[in-house]
């Protein structure tokens, strides 16, 4: 049961009053600690929402409980289940009206049961006379007795009408009852159908009946009698209805772990909208017959029985469809082996999800329940729908661990040896959470994750490590939820903060379950005691012993004021962050749904029209660009008045740009264009083959102007950056024109991923600070130009580059490219530990640089670039 922490306040107005006060006045103490322990807004804000938002939700658990209990109650008791009751744990306004609610449903079950005890006592006390009436009855007929046969005959049928409706009204109010047993053994099919055949002849209608078992010894597992009575009335309700000297198919067979029935007659058949009504009791007139001498609840009973049975039946189109012979064809369709089911277990009947259940005892009007619907489900809707998920400790107990990891390794250290251990215990948590931990697809993401954690150990360029972080973020996302399209990709990355709040009732049953286990006082005990002997005696030994001194001074994180409220904060966001990630793995959204292919357009111009216009527009920018290349640079200079390096740089943006809408309306005309004949396919191919090829030389132009831009203005590694994206958007482009030619791209989406990882792993395996110094030292050499105040910005990663590059140096600029270096940046910390700072202070040990005053002067390099 929920947990209602406000359960005894009587006035839900007052519930909602302390509700506001406790969020605001926690909402208020986080956040004065946070701003009187300098916590920075961008970590002090997130956490400060959280925990208001978890004190809210802890709160108001149980507040809104009841009035959804009674929603989902309402609508069982509307399908026929009157036994369903809502707890009444409030004191307030709701737990009055669940009081009501369930007074009101106990009224209408003893109305219920009154009404199925008058069917079940009005079919009995009818049967007795009837039955002996129809025994006169016969004796008349046989002229046992003077009578006049034909008048007596129509009275026998008459009577013989009357018994099968007490019989079918008997076997309705057994099934409103609930009380339907069900007593399966091996059943010869064949038997079962010749025996119903044989007592459908009895009746002596005009008619043949032909049987046909597939295969002839097919045994199933059912209830003899049960099955022979449906049977029964279906081959009633066919001789009924088929004209004289017609034949009725009965045929039979397996279909997987399932067997088939069928029964056609050659009567009028059954109009497509009546179909579902003639199951319904009293519906034969919705089967054209008004006179047949039906009851009418045959049919019903049928459904009754396949039900029973856990399977269906329906009317289906006659065989060779409506031009067809005609006539009615009624499948049925059971299991070989029907489901357990417990005594006097409620069966649907008609069709519906009826739960005819007995009505409870007065003593168990409260042990009644019913399950209500989280508060969050019409939020998240059929995107994230409500599932089952268990509370797991050990993803609780993990997320906090890594919280507290990060708070001891990460507060006042730069990246490295820290941050890679509290990532790896990041992804521990996220793929012990995920129920396929075993798939290739999540292994494989768990694999490129840990290389891209890896950078943050082997580089030291902050914008390199950050985007190899994002980059590991979004692969474990999609390595969790698995998503195969590009829309499910996007969504993985908005699910992650919002399974924090889709997350919050699997929280609170996490620690109702860590809480209501009867422990909580001899947990806090055995942690009081325990934490006062590791400070008394832990103390006394560490004042004893100076080296033991020294270990624990290295082991224990500063615990001042100031740095104890900055733990704290990042202890909560840490492992709130990854909470929320492991419950997006233990319950990941169906982010792939509703993104399948869409309907093509109904012609083929409404397609072809527009990616047309888009390769021509191509092809002349392709003529533009021969044209720079066959007239040289001076036509270029006299018709636009621009250098070479000038007009390179000026279309370099316009061409990356260009090359990524490509790919959308590649992807938006091979998701509209029809594909249904040869010619629709030739053009799909043609067109977008096309287009992709020139956009592929678009690519190779703008890396070209790159390198000519790069070669004049000198090298970034912002320019090296955009120069890796265009060369990955390539890639697509050219995995886009083997989509087409296949005409299948379900695995575009995640090769996209993938390669886009590897593109950023490469580059950092390049080393591109240290890339960018050896060129711009090369070109300096080569041309005199150089940026100096852009090498003295560069990270540890290029000193060894500009250690060894700047031995042909003067001194003075020797002294201007490592200015500022000391190489002390490796530090003393072994959580901070970094290979590039440490290859920078070794490269930096033995270079003796000129005095650092001639930095900056007139007669110094420094300050301006050349």
């Amino acid at each position: 049961m929920t947990p209602q922490p406000l359960a005894a306040v009587r006035s839900i107005k007052v519930k909602l009053g302390l509700l506001v006060a406790a969020s605001v006045l926690v909402a208020t103490a986080v956040a004065t600690l946070g701003r009187a322990g300098g916590v920075p807004p961008w970590l002090g804000v997130p956490v400060t929402v959280a925990l208001a938002l978890a004190v809210t939700q802890l709160l108001a658990a149980g507040m809104t409980s009841p009035l959804r209990q009674m929603t989902a109650a309402a609508r069982r008791m509307a399908t026929g289940d009157h036994g369903v009751r809502v707890p009444e744990t409030s004191r307030d306004e709701v737990g009055e009206l669940a009081r009501a609610f369930n007074t009101m449903a106990a009224d209408l079950a003893a109305v219920d049961r009154q009404r199925r005890e008058l069917v079940a006592n009005v079919s009995h006390e009818l049967r007795t006379p009837l039955t002996g009436m129809r025994a006169l009855l016969e004796n008349l007929a046989d002229g046992v007795g003077p009578a006049d046969p034909a008048a007596l005959q129509v009275a026998l049928g008459q009577a013989e009408r009357t018994s099968r409706l007490v019989e079918d009204l008997l076997d309705l109010a057994r099934v409103d009852a609930g009380r339907a047993p069900l007593v399966p053994e091996p059943v010869r099919l064949a038997a079962l159908l010749a025996d119903a055949v044989a007592e459908a002849e009895v009746l002596g209608r005009p008619v043949t009946y032909d049987v046909r078992v597939s295969p002839p010894d097919l045994v199933v597992a059912a209830d003899p009698a049960r099955l022979h009575q449906l049977v029964a009335n279906l081959l009633d309700n066919a001789s009924r209805h088929s004209p004289a000297g017609s034949t009725v198919r009965v045929e039979a067979g397996q279909e997987g772990e399932r067997y088939v029935v069928e029964v056609h007659d050659a009567g009028p058949g059954i109009a497509p909208a009546d179909r579902e009504r003639v199951f319904e009791p009293f519906g034969t007139l919705a089967a054209g017959d008004a006179t047949g001498g039906g009851t009418g609840l045959g049919l019903a009973i049928a459904r009754w029985v396949s039900d029973l049975h856990g399977g269906t039946i329906g009317f289906v189109e006659p065989e060779g469809g409506p031009d067809g012979p005609g006539g009615a064809r009624v499948r049925v369709v059971l299991p070989l082996s029907p489901p357990e089911r417990v005594a006097d277990e409620p069966v649907g009947s008609a069709g519906s999800e009826t739960v005819a259940a007995q009505p409870p005892r007065p003593a168990d009007v409260r042990a009644a329940g019913v399950a209500a619907p989280g508060v969050l489900d019409d939020l998240f809707g059929g995107f994230w729908p409500a599932r089952p998920v268990p509370p797991r400790l050990g993803l609780l107990g993990g997320a906090l661990a890594t919280g507290a990891l990060a708070a001891t390794l990460l507060v006042e250290r730069d990246l490295g040896l820290g941050t890679l251990l509290v990532l790896l215990a990041a992804g521990g948590v996220l793929l012990a959470a995920t129920p396929r931990r075993r798939d290739p697809w999540t292994l494989g993401c768990a694999g490129l994750c840990v290389l891209l954690a890896v950078t943050t150990v082997v580089r030291d360029a902050e914008w390199l490590v950050v985007l190899c972080l994002l980059a590991g973020v979004a692969t474990a996302l999609c390595g969790v939820t698995r998503p195969r399209t590009a829309a499910g990709i996007v969504l993985t990355g908005l699910a992650w903060p919002l399974a924090g709040l889709r997350g919050l009732p699997w929280l609170g049953r996490t620690v109702a379950r860590l809480t209501g286990r009867g422990q909580g006082a001899a947990v806090l005990r055995t942690l009081v005691w325990s934490v006062l002997g590791l400070v008394v005696f832990g103390a006394l030994l560490v004042s004893a012993d100076a080296l033991l001194a020294e270990w624990v001074d290295a082991a224990v994180p500063d615990l001042t004021t100031d740095l104890l409220v900055a733990r704290v904060f990042v202890t909560v966001a840490v492992g709130g962050v990854v909470l929320a990630a492991a419950y997006l793995a233990l319950d990941a959204p169906r982010v792939d749904r509703g993104t399948g292919d869409p309907r093509p357009v109904g012609r083929r111009f409404e397609w072809l029209a527009p990616v047309l216009v888009v390769v021509g527009v191509f092809a002349v920018f392709l003529v533009a660009q021969a044209t720079v290349v066959l007239a040289g640079h001076d036509h270029l200079r006299r018709t636009t008045g621009l250098t070479y390096a000038e007009y390179v740089h000026q279309g370099f943006g316009q061409l990356t740009v260009a090359t990524a809408l490509t790919l959308l309306v590649v992807w938006a005309a091979a998701r509209k264009a029809p594909r249904a004949t040869a010619a629709d396919r030739a053009w799909l191919r043609g067109a977008l083959g096309v287009l992709c090829l020139e956009t592929l030389v678009v690519v190779g132009s703008a890396l070209h102007r790159m390198h000519l831009y790069q070669e004049a203005y000198g090298f970034t590694t912002l320019r090296l950056l955009v120069d890796v994206v265009e060369g990955w958007l390539g890639l697509l482009v050219l995995a886009s024109f083997a989509a087409v030619v296949v005409l299948r791209s379900t695995w575009f989406p995640r090769f996209a991923l993938v390669s886009g990882v590897v593109a950023l792993l490469g580059l950092a395996a390049v080393n591109p600070e240290a890339w960018v110094a050896d060129h711009n030292l090369e070109r300096y050499a080569d041309t005199g130009r150089v940026d100096w105040t852009y090498l003295q910005g560069l990270s540890d990663d290029a000193v060894p580059t500009l250690v060894d590059g700047s031995a042909d140096l003067t001194p003075d600029e020797r002294s201007c490219v490592l200015a500022g270096r000391t190489g002390t940046g490796a530090g003393s910390d072994l959580w901070e530990w970094n290979l590039a700072r440490s290859r920078a202070a070794d490269a930096l040990a033995g270079v003796r640089l000129e005095d650092a005053a001639t930095t900056g002067s007139s007669a110094s390099p420094c300050g301006s670039p050349s």
